[in-house]
């Protein structure tokens, strides 16, 4: 009886043992992982950029889930999902969904440009140009893709590219008649529409420009007084605007075109705030992230202007300035 309880407490404690040696190693495991929401038009470089930082930090493992940017803010706000950083297309949509109730800051780095991106196969592709693509894609044999505005900064640019297009080429009734077209081809984030151009299920798509550069595809380049990239017209840009969903059900927010900027932050309940500030400074590095960023056809916009600059972690502040007041 005796060498029989002796062997129970020899097993017990073995599986106590295991157990603790699990749970360990489990806790080491957590404390080196990172989560990161972020726009599917940022999914090449921050592909780069984990491979990177994981070789430099070894052990550390990095989660990357894209999604529209808005759907990024949801994923947050509406279902709990646990998040470290969020990197988003727009950066207003880190300041109006997820500041002050989710996050205390956000640091603008970097830029983009809407395009009309096609291949080959396209239709009319041999005479598109930045003078009749407007002409071409109202077509009747002409379809075309953009991203649901609801989800993804790039489908409400869409709308906002063709509202500005109307009045820089003088036609009348165009955004509404470009808007209500081929809308069975409107999918959640910019990157899904590749597939169906790909596939010649689509000809044209709405597009940022470094997406199209980072997939070897062909683009027509806009003019600065649509294609929302001049900060310099940012008062001009403002002609155009749509509604997208607010933060309840029911609300709206209504965008306002504008220079495109690209946001990022780190949540307020971050599980490894420690690693997912090394990381964020990783990605606003000239010499690391930022490079990785302009070789993808993203340009820095650092140092930029934070209306959160005081809330913004000493180390990051470098990479921002602070608004007088």
């Amino acid at each position: 009886m005796k060498r029989i309880t002796l062997l129970l407490s020899i097993v017990l404690a073995v599986l106590i043992l295991c157990s603790c040696n699990n749970k360990n190693q489990k806790n080491k495991s957590e404390n080196n992982q990172l989560t990161i929401f972020h726009a599917g038009s940022l999914s090449v470089p921050f592909k780069q950029m984990k491979e990177v930082f994981e070789k430099e930090n070894p052990g550390v493992k990095i989660l990357l889930e894209s999604a529209g940017s808005v759907k990024c803010t949801r994923k947050i706000t509406d279902l709990n999902k646990d998040c470290d950083i969020m990197a988003s297309a727009d950066y207003t949509i880190i300041d109006e969904l997820l500041i002050p109730d989710y996050a205390s800051w956000n640091i603008k780095f970097a830029s983009n440009e809407m395009a009309i991106v096609y291949h080959d196969a396209s239709k009319y592709s041999d005479e598109i140009n930045a003078r009749n693509w407007h002409e071409i894609l109202l077509r009747d044999d002409v379809l075309f893709g953009r991203s649901d505005p609801n989800s993804d900064p790039c489908g409400y640019r869409a709308i906002l590219t063709s509202q500005l297009s109307e009045k820089y080429y003088n036609q009348p009734g165009f955004a509404e008649k470009i808007t209500s077209k081929n809308r069975e081809y409107i999918r959640p984030k910019e990157v899904d529409l590749l597939a169906l151009l790909e596939s010649n299920t689509i000809d044209y798509i709405f597009l940022y420009r470094s997406v199209a550069q980072q997939h070897e595809l062909k683009y027509v380049i806009l003019s600065d007084s649509i294609n929302l990239k001049n900060p310099d017209l940012s008062n001009y840009y403002k002609n155009a605007k749509v509604d997208i969903t607010g933060k309840t059900p029911g609300s709206t927010i209504t965008k306002m075109g504008q220079a495109m900027v690209y946001g990022i932050t780190i949540l307020d309940n971050a599980p490894n705030k420690e690693l997912a500030l090394k990381f964020v400074d990783f990605v606003l590095s000239k010499q690391k992230g930022i490079k990785i960023m302009e070789e993808n056809g993203q340009p820095s916009m650092i140092p930029a202007y934070s209306e959160t600059f005081d809330a913004i972690p000493e180390k990051l502040k470098q990479y921002s300035l602070k608004i007088n007041d």
